[in-house]
């Protein structure tokens, strides 16, 4: 079964304010035929930082390998939005949070939004998605794992109710600065 929805993109983000674009978005199972635009939109995070700890663009099979991490699929999704035209402008997924049988119900979220495509709501189209995907398939905790500086996604993340647990300093070096990493929470209420 295909996990193929809808939404009518309301044109808001994070912050409340609406923007000129109101038309409907698809979020559903990413393809084969995805991983190129899957690719792209990760490497421009690579290039820009501050949003993940790669620090060399990706391979389009080390994307792949990636998306095929995602085991069992019906568990550990991986997504992609189209815009109105059919363009794949942002992805994201649930992983596991960590291998270990007694963590199974706490599910890791991300997600990547096209430079091109970012205040149009998209990342909160996909954040609500992944959410509801976790709570779907009996999730107790959603986690987040954030640059400290990355204002953006810390505000989504705020936006959904989920509340920092940690911060670990310095955590990472991006080659010309040592940057914090922020870890969230949110509980899914599937007790």
């Amino acid at each position: 079964a295909s996990d193929t929805t809808a939404y009518g993109h309301q044109g808001g983000n994070v912050n409340g304010e609406r923007s000129a674009e109101h038309q409907p978005v698809t979020i559903r199972d990413a393809r084969e035929s995805d991983l190129q635009a899957i690719t792209d939109i990760y490497n421009q995070a690579v290039v820009a930082g501050g949003s993940t700890a790669d620090l060399v663009p990706r391979t389009l099979e080390q994307r792949r390998q990636w998306v095929d991490s995602h085991q069992p699929r019906d568990r550990y999704p991986v997504v992609v939005l189209e815009d109105a035209s059919g363009r794949v402008v942002a992805f994201g997924s649930l992983s596991k949070f960590h291998p270990r049988e007694a963590y199974d119900g706490v599910v890791e979220l991300s997600y990547y939004v096209d430079e091109r495509a970012r205040h149009r709501g998209y990342g909160t189209a996909v954040v609500a998605w992944l959410l509801d995907a976790a709570r779907t398939r009996g999730y107790r905790i959603a986690t987040a794992l954030i640059f400290a500086s990355n204002a953006g996604s810390i505000a989504l993340m705020n936006h959904f109710g989920f509340e920092r647990y940690g911060f670990l300093p310095r955590a990472c070096f991006d080659g010309t600065r040592y940057l914090d990493m922020s870890y969230w929470w949110l509980p899914l209420d599937n007790d």
